[in-house]
């Protein structure tokens, strides 16, 4: 059985809510030239704890998912479809709606419309939006076993295609990562993330592959959840789980490395492992020990309206980056602007300390207060933007 909405565990939600905190966290540095190390992505194989993050939100949507499958099962397939393809299509569009905004930028002095054939089609939001929808598809129409047998699958062939299709002697490589060839193929240089140097997407379509198990992995957890409740069999059975992934997962990187960027299987494994271990001390500490501090109404919040703040957090920048403040002028004799969140870090936090990491840290945590006052205000007048 399938427990009602209204005793969904309190720790999913902070769960999800310290997800899309940590998220705004390393999405906002002062600097990305100044970044301490577990607060940056590998550079290619490995993983830190900021590569946790986009994976325990992919986790999250499928516990969330485990909770709203069994209202859609009731109300038919034309109406699950229809909803599921509605909230796919409308993320996917806010994503895009986010790579291209503010649809102007300055050029020489002018403000210039930004073109479409310079806009990144993928994104956080694009694949959170497809990886929803497939793996919505999969559980409704595969159940539970169908469900668990499509991810091993997908996790097996994705590393076959990485392996098989590989453009060079180094299979897991930037340069010879299959699906490159495959987004250029479908996207288009000019829209891909170019962040590597080359065309290079980290959130491609092929890479997605993987990264829809995560959804599925997430739901298969949250139904586990729902249906054994509040007891110790379930939490030594999730912490087992949880070591076995994780084991799994760096075993099999000795093969197949761990790396974000391609999302590979052993990367998917390792990270499920880690998100169950962390589900599963939250679901100890708040369900059994009845923790409701600071620090869970801190995180709460932020999972009440989890996709509008990620948006903001994004959006509101890219605004303010319009607003050019003259700060300086440089060694060539030309003034040097900058934006109002811009002056903040060079005039308030950069000058914190010597170590311009310590500054750079600093604005990120002042985003983080400043977007947990938006959504706490949001909570206290009861508005929940959902999509």
């Amino acid at each position: 059985m399938f427990l009602p909405m209204n005793n969904r565990y309190y720790s999913l939600d902070v769960f999800r809510g310290a997800t899309v905190a940590l998220m705004i966290l390393v999405n906002n540095p002062g600097s990305w030239s100044y970044i301490y190390a577990p607060l940056d992505h590998a550079a290619w194989h490995g993983c830190t704890p900021t590569d946790l993050v986009f994976p325990f939100f992919l986790f999250a949507v499928g516990n969330a998912m485990s909770f709203v499958m069994p209202r859609f099962e009731q109300v038919g397939t034309s109406i699950f479809l229809k909803k599921v393809i509605k909230r796919t299509l409308l993320i996917f569009a806010i994503g895009l709606f986010l790579n291209w905004s503010p649809f102007v930028k300055w050029n020489e002095g002018l403000l210039v419309v930004k073109p479409w054939n310079e806009i990144r089609i993928m994104g956080v939001l694009q694949r959170i939006a497809l990886c929803y929808f497939l793996a919505s598809l999969i559980v409704y129409f595969g159940k539970t076993r169908g469900a668990f047998v499509t991810g091993a699958i997908f996790l097996m062939t994705y590393w076959f295609l990485c392996f098989w299709l590989s453009a060079s002697g180094s299979p897991y490589s930037l340069e010879g990562y299959f699906g490159t060839r495959i987004d250029l193929q479908l996207l288009g240089s000019n829209h891909m993330y170019k962040g590597e140097g080359v065309p290079f997407d980290p959130e491609g379509l092929t890479s997605t592959l993987p990264a829809i198990v995560q959804v599925i992995f997430g739901y298969l957890v949250g139904q586990y959840i729902q249906q054994k409740g509040k007891s110790y069999e379930l939490l030594s059975r999730l912490f087992i789980t949880a070591v076995l992934l994780t084991l799994a997962g760096l075993c099999w990187s000795t093969a197949f490395p761990l790396n974000k960027k391609i999302w590979t299987s052993s990367y998917v494994l390792y990270t499920t492992g880690l998100a169950i271990f962390t589900l599963t001390t939250l679901i100890f500490l708040i369900e059994f020990n009845n923790y409701k501090g600071a620090a869970t109404r801190f995180f709460d919040v932020f999972g009440k309206n989890p996709l509008f703040i990620f948006v903001l957090s994004g959006f509101l920048p890219r605004i303010l980056n319009l607003i050019r403040i003259a700060d300086r002028i440089n060694e060539n004799g030309h003034p040097v602007y900058l934006s109002p969140f811009g002056w903040f870090y060079e005039h308030v936090c950069k000058p914190v300390s010597p170590n311009l990491k310590n500054g750079s840290l600093l604005y990120a945590i002042v985003m983080i207060a400043f977007y947990w006052l938006i959504v706490y205000l949001l909570d206290k007048k009861k508005i929940y933007i959902k999509v």
